[in-house]
């Protein structure tokens, strides 16, 4: 309560309410993504922490800078078990970079300034400092302390890249993965000079925190999600060179099905690791391969599709995306099954930010569009998020409505976990029956998520055609603040 007493002594500071932890987490999640640079969060005790790991565990895979404050019961007070009592940093230890304890009220300066170095360091940290209540309420004479400076991206070593060099040299198929900074729209134009003049192939990594695409920009897919489409897409690959991306695996072991998507005898270089200075590492490459600066790329030119009609699917949700989405639009990914064709209609669309779920912990669409919006404003942020995801962390909805939000929600709503019934089925694990489908239908009742989003004060509309769904769309672009589509499909 000293700490919440305290921002108002720091109006320069925008204090935002989230009526979840989850809700929380995911939100600096999104806005660091969209800022390059920390949000802070405010949590409650131990409970209040485990609510918000889920989005912490995404966040961390996303490489975000997050500095979390977790109150904890004045140090006295903690022999005494109360309720609310746990061993908070064992709790954050597993999503956290960096954890420390404040021991009392001379010392939270010092572990703040620590805690936002740490976050800040590449590429990107998790910081949690738990706060007793005594550290917050007692005096101090402590002098201020600032953050250390930042440091420099290491810059990768000259035995990596003559490794690199000699495999793309080598004739063998190679294949540059990116992921991280290296998806930003000068570094992909960087690669695709490299692609386009030695010969290889570029990829991303199969979840990535932000990619920048759409005409005039590289294109370049990404690794499948399902694993038969991961193995066919790597599977003549005899050199893999990862910059700023980690080897891809499954996303899920399954029998008779390997686990490493690479072929077996393919060989995986590691070239950058995901904090060194990748714009550095693919300008050195380039360099090395004397690839020239002005070699011609194919960047997809703007071209819109005409408007679906008739049934509305997944793909006419993507199609009237297409055809409909601004410029510089930021896209938050939470569709699950039913965006995976999204990429292959949007090629062509207004350059754009996308922004996908990174550590599989669903619940992150509504929270990630909503830390995105804050840290972008002018900018329109397009949530495409699953309906059974959605339910997770939909209170996030409501903090669009309190800030007034540019957020245009698409609910895709198939009334099922179908991701789960796709695994169900992957594993081999039979037809399901009566129990099985009661644990994977979200059938009886149906979300009414148009009542949901007008309950948490934000405007809502059902569509169950593609024709009503566009003039949805077009609404919901043309105005400021949170709009909801439920798309029926």
């Amino acid at each position: 309560m000293h700490f919440v007493a305290a921002l108002d002594r720091k109006p320069q500071m925008r204090c935002i309410l989230g009526l979840s932890e989850g809700v929380v987490t995911g939100a600096a999640d999104g806005y660091a993504r969209m800022a390059d640079k920390p949000a802070a969060t405010l949590l409650h005790l131990g409970p209040g922490l485990a609510n918000g790991l889920a989005n912490l565990h995404n966040a961390r895979r996303a490489n975000s800078p997050i500095v979390n404050v977790v109150g904890d019961h004045a140090t006295y007070h903690l022999q005494y078990d109360a309720p609310l009592t746990t061993d908070i940093e064992m709790l954050a230890r597993p999503m956290s970079h960096w954890v420390r304890t404040v021991p009392d009220a001379d010392h939270v300066s010092a572990y703040a300034a620590e805690a936002v170095a740490q976050a800040r360091t590449a590429p990107g940290r998790i910081a949690t400092m738990v706060l007793p209540a005594d550290a917050a309420w007692n005096p101090t004479e402590a002098p201020l302390q600032p953050p250390r400076p930042l440091a420099p991206r290491r810059q990768v070593g000259a035995d990596r890249m003559r490794d690199a060099v000699q495999a793309i040299r080598s004739g063998k198929r190679t294949m540059l993965m990116l992921s991280g900074l290296a998806l930003r729209e000068r570094n992909l134009q960087v690669a695709g000079r490299i692609a386009q003049a030695a010969g290889v192939r570029l990829l991303a990594q199969q979840s990535n925190a932000r990619l920048q695409r759409g005409a005039g920009r590289l294109e370049i897919d990404r690794v499948p999600y399902a694993v038969d489409q991961a193995l066919a897409a790597l599977q003549d690959i005899e050199c893999l060179i990862l910059i700023g991306a980690v080897e891809p695996v499954a996303f899920f072991a399954y029998p008779d099905k390997p686990s490493r998507i690479a072929p077996p005898d393919c060989t995986v270089l590691e070239l950058a690791a995901p904090g060194d200075d990748l714009e550095h590492a693919l300008d050195w490459l380039a360099s090395e391969l004397k690839v020239p600066a002005d070699t011609a790329i194919a960047l997809p030119s703007l071209a819109r599709p005409p408007l679906p009609a008739g049934a509305l699917t997944p793909v006419a949700v993507a199609t009237a995306l297409a055809a409909l989405m601004p410029e510089q639009a930021i896209i938050c990914d939470e569709s699950v099954t039913s965006g995976r064709s999204l990429f292959q209609h949007t090629r062509t669309t207004p350059p754009h930010d996308f922004l996908q779920l990174t550590g599989g912990a669903i619940g992150l669409g509504l929270p990630l569009a909503t830390g995105a919006a804050v840290a972008s404003p002018g900018r329109k942020v397009i949530c495409l998020e699953a309906d059974g995801s959605g339910m997770y962390t939909v209170q996030a909805l409501w903090t669009q409505a309190r800030e007034k939000l540019d957020v245009v929600t698409i609910i895709y709503a198939n009334r099922a976990y179908a991701i789960l019934q796709g695994e169900l089925e992957q594993v081999g694990a039979g037809v399901p029956g009566v129990n099985a489908n009661r644990m994977l239908n979200l059938d009886q009742p149906a979300l009414d998520w148009v009542k949901m989003a007008e309950g948490l004060g934000v405007e809502a509309v059902r569509a169950e055609t593609a024709e009503a769904f566009c003039d949805a769309l077009k609404a919901a672009l043309a105005r400021p603040g949170p709009f909801l589509i439920e798309a029926v499909l």
